[in-house]
């Protein structure tokens, strides 16, 4: 159990970014900045690169990510670590193939960016999936990580305190809307990496060097534990092909694509900020490996020189052999390795992690329900109406998110459910906006069809892989059928654009990226602040990672 001066600092720490939130909400708006709505939904357009890397880092970031990454550690070694070092690679796409058509089309969500490209019936559907895979992936994972940890550290029931904390984040998302979600975020994006980096010192520490726990890899037969990139049939389900294949489909739906992460690069005050802040992210996002993933294997390695204690997660499974529940590993680690002082910063940084992406997905939920639907077949509405029905649109989003912990729950690893998920979700999205930026003959009925016949698929493929176990489906890794259901997605929409030719706009003509070397023509900030050397540097950083991590 937490001692007191460890309750002390989690709820000081609360309490601050609750203060903060506030603060920042009630504070007067300049005038001449923009619509009351901008400026709830938008923060009036004026994010500088700094805020927007280190929200979108926040945002993605969550509580399951610190869980469920050492959860991974622990059982699959760095494997995981893909879904963090990809994800600077497809956040490259980001800032320079999608990010100067948002910021110049001036659209306020992407299902608006939709609409513009093909149709409304695009922007509707768009609005229903980011909505529904906001309250599930962005809240309701978040929410039982948190709660599995909360439980744990505080004997508090998990409903009870993943409540408390869900209200005290709606009530400074209520009030101060993406400025106070944003500003928060970065406070809460040092406070997380500071306490990652405690508990992956504290654990090397104990174990001593990294040559220690190459010994007792090597002693355990599982040095495999090292590397990012799996040969073809490993026991991991994620070889080397699926991550290539498979993660840029879950990836561009999720970073370029999705309202709860995209939206701080539409609250930014011009592109260069947009695009900067967006590489800003990549460069951070190679941390997590080092802070997020290897503690899992710090802690593997410390289990069996005896330091770390993991009976309390250990049962005995039909053939009598120990099974270790990994679901409780990062617990085990805060509450064993930290002494009193530090603990409460680690779990300070769990809760900032909870907070953030709770945060997050609650503001983009409630410029989804005012923009995309109530405007949509209310445009009189004013300002003061769509600002109130965001408000009333993240209670409804919390109690959703809360009634689906018990399902979610199932799942005997946090993360491969979360991305599980999104395997299913993610492929008719990706294609219709690839196609949409890439291809000027993809049409506006082969984008409505491929979207909901996408769906449809998934959603069957998803529900037969539950029902029918040992099936095909089953056995198919879930990066592999992302791949497989975005591959079909595509051959829907090429043939359905030469069935329903398209018929282009003034404006979707201007969504189209006439030639690949496009996206380089603008001239950007000067020296190493210009996007194409941080891309640059960015993709080659990457590279060399993986030839020495591979």
């Amino acid at each position: 159990m937490i001692e007191v001066p460890d309750l002390i600092i989690c709820v000081g720490y609360i309490m601050m970014i609750v203060c903060v939130g506030l603060w920042i909400g009630l504070k007067k708006k300049a005038p001449g900045k923009g619509s009351a709505s901008e400026e709830y939904f938008l923060a009036g357009k004026t994010l500088r690169w700094p805020m927007i890397g280190l929200a979108l880092f926040a945002t993605n970031i969550s509580c399951i990510h610190l869980v469920s990454l050492a959860q991974s550690g622990f059982d699959t070694g760095l494997l995981n670590g893909n879904f963090e070092w990809m994800a600077s690679l497809v956040l490259i796409l980001l800032a320079l193939f999608f990010v100067p058509f948002y910021i110049k089309s001036g659209v306020p969500t992407l299902p608006v960016f939709l609409s513009k490209r093909y149709n409304q019936a695009c922007r509707d559907w768009l609005t229903v999936i980011s909505i529904i895979s906001a309250i599930i992936i962005h809240i309701a994972f978040s929410l039982l990580a948190g709660g599995i940890v909360l439980e744990t550290l505080f004997g508090i029931n998990m409903y009870i305190s993943v409540t408390v904390i869900s209200l005290l984040v709606a009530i400074y998302t209520m009030v101060g809307g993406l400025k106070a979600v944003v500003i928060t975020e970065s406070i809460q994006t040092i406070v997380l990496v500071g306490g990652a980096i405690v508990i992956t010192w504290v654990s090397f520490s104990k174990l001593g060097s990294w040559g220690t726990l190459v010994d007792t890899l090597q002693q355990q037969n599982a040095m495999d534990k090292l590397s990012m990139l799996r040969p073809h049939g490993d026991a991991s389900g994620m070889p080397w092909y699926a991550v290539f294949l498979g993660y840029p489909i879950l990836g561009i739906w999720y970073w370029c694509a999705d309202q709860t992460i995209v939206q701080r690069v539409l609250g930014a005050r011009d592109e260069n900020h947009a695009r900067a802040g967006a590489l800003f992210c990549g460069f951070i996002k190679i941390l997590p490996v080092f802070i997020f993933v290897v503690p899992g294997l710090l802690a593997y390695a410390l289990m069996h020189k005896g330091v770390l204690d993991v009976s309390a997660v250990t049962t005995i499974d039909s053939n009598g052999e120990s099974v270790v529940n990994s679901k409780g590993i990062y617990t085990i680690m805060i509450s064993q390795l930290l002494p009193t002082g530090l603990l409460g910063i680690v779990v300070a940084a769990l809760l900032s992690g909870l907070m953030s992406q709770v945060a997050g997905a609650l503001n983009s939920i409630s410029t989804l329900v005012s923009y995309d639907l109530y405007k949509r077949f209310r445009p009189e509405a004013e300002d003061r109406q769509l600002v109130k029905l965001g408000r009333m649109s993240v209670l409804v989003a919390l109690m959703f998110s809360i009634g689906l912990l018990p399902l979610l729950n199932s799942y005997e690893s946090l993360f491969n459910g979360f991305n599980d998920v999104i395997a299913h979700i993610a492929p008719p999205i990706t294609c219709v906006f690839l196609t949409g930026i890439f291809w000027r003959k993809a049409s506006a009925l082969s984008a409505q069809y491929t979207l909901w016949l996408g769906s449809v698929l998934g959603g069957l493929v998803f529900t037969l892989n539950k029902v029918w176990p040992e099936s095909w489906f089953d056995h198919t890794p879930f990066m592999m059928m992302a791949f497989y259901l975005f591959c079909a997605c595509l051959l829907i929409q090429v043939v359905l654009s030469f069935v329903f030719p398209v018929v282009h706009t003034d404006e979707s003509e201007k969504l189209i990226w006439k030639h690949p070397l496009d996206p380089l023509r603008a001239r950007g900030w000067r020296g190493i602040a210009n996007y194409k050397f941080q891309a640059g540097l960015l993709a080659a950083l990457m590279i060399v990672l993986y030839i020495y991590f591979g």
